[in-house]
């Protein structure tokens, strides 16, 4: 009789178990209609969205700009031009070892070609071998020497920004009390707006701060 009720229990919670299971998928499955049904036809308006967003704004009053072209501060600040001027004397360099090197190449493969009728065919095979490693060495030390150059000059930019152009901008923002400067080379503007480029002054203050900039020495030099 025990082991009768027990089985009936048994079964009861299984019953329910499983009834409790059904009910939980099909409150899921309205939940997830509810939220369709909100999502497509309830949607909000742009206004109902921007409740929240404040009114508050710059009046033309308020907003003092300005514009700096990048590209002319690179081309003209002294400094810039001093570091330019070095790395392309690098690259001469290594311009002039390339052809050097290049023609010493060119007589070593002429002297292999001549001497393939008298060379052993073992002998002219190592000589090969050692013609093609110089070949591969001289590309990767050019193009190893060619990076550092590039490095070099790239690490003395960010020093030059960094340690005079940002503080020489910084303060003239400070001093024009701007409240936005943006890059030339992605504003554009009109003809009637007065003292709105201050490039000029930017590139005057940087060549009294710094006129020349030495870069370290890339590797291999």
């Amino acid at each position: 009789m025990v082991e009768t009720n027990t089985n009936k229990e048994q079964s009861a919670i299984k019953k329910y178990t499983k009834i409790g299971i059904v009910a939980a998928i099909v409150v899921i499955i309205a939940i997830i209609g509810v939220f369709a049904l909100r999502g497509g036809h309830n949607e909000i308006s742009a206004d109902e969205a921007i409740s929240e967003v404040s009114a508050d704004a710059p009046t033309g009053a308020d907003l003092r700009m300005a514009v700096i072209r990048m590209d002319a501060i690179q081309t003209d600040a002294k400094a810039l031009q001093d570091l330019r001027k070095q790395k392309e004397n690098y690259e001469e360099k290594l311009r002039s070892e390339l052809e050097k090197q290049q023609k010493a190449l060119e007589k070593e493969k002429a002297e292999i070609e001549k001497s393939q009728d008298v060379l052993s065919r073992d002998a002219l095979q190592r000589r090969v071998v050692e013609y093609q490693g110089k070949v591969s060495k001289l590309q990767r030390d050019l193009t190893e020497r060619a990076q550092s150059i590039d490095a070099a000059f790239q690490k003395a930019l960010v020093k030059i920004q960094e340690g005079h152009l940002d503080p020489i901008i910084g303060a003239i923002i400070e001093k024009k009390n701007l409240s936005l400067v943006i890059d030339g080379r992605f504003a554009r503007t009109g003809k009637d707006v007065a003292n709105l480029d201050i490039t000029d002054e930017v590139i005057k203050a940087l060549d009294k701060k710094v006129s020349s900039f030495k870069m370290d020495k890339p590797k291999g030099f």
